[in-house]
């Protein structure tokens, strides 16, 4: 099983994940201009490493992991992720689109486009979302 995703990650790197991890690491050195943007920009460089290798990891919200809410999770979490949205997220959606459109194309594309659906509905609101491993059967 870890062979197969190997193989799918480094097909995903070549066919658009090295651009689109690229674009979050940007964005993150971007955020990382303010103070307040620190947050940001460091949740961006953990996306942007899940951009490069998708496969065999998955993003979930904190609470579920930890079972108590965080300031990410909760109210200012919130408001966080507008901001972000209104800055960033947006963007970075529109990257991902562009990116599973042009997968879907072909049937050998159609996981990489899946793969970039579920970053671009990550890159709306990725404040209170950690990373973890998919378990393996």
């Amino acid at each position: 099983m870890s062979l197969l995703r190997l193989i799918f990650n480094i097909a995903w790197f070549l066919m658009g994940g090295f651009v689109m991890g690229l674009a979050w690491w940007f964005v993150g050195a971007l955020c990382f201009i303010s103070i307040i943007g620190i947050p940001f920009g460091r949740a961006c460089f953990v996306i942007g490493e899940l951009a490069f290798w998708p496969f065999g990891q998955e993003t979930v919200n904190r609470k579920h992991v930890s079972g108590e809410e965080d300031i990410g999770t909760g109210t200012l979490g919130l408001v966080g992720n507008i901001v972000w949205f209104l800055f960033f997220g947006i963007w970075l959606a529109i990257g991902h689109l562009v990116h599973a459109l042009a997968c879907f194309i072909t049937i050998i594309g159609i996981p990489f486009a899946i793969q970039h659906m579920k970053l671009a509905l990550l890159s709306l609101t990725p404040i209170g979302q950690t990373v973890i491993a998919k378990p393996t059967y």
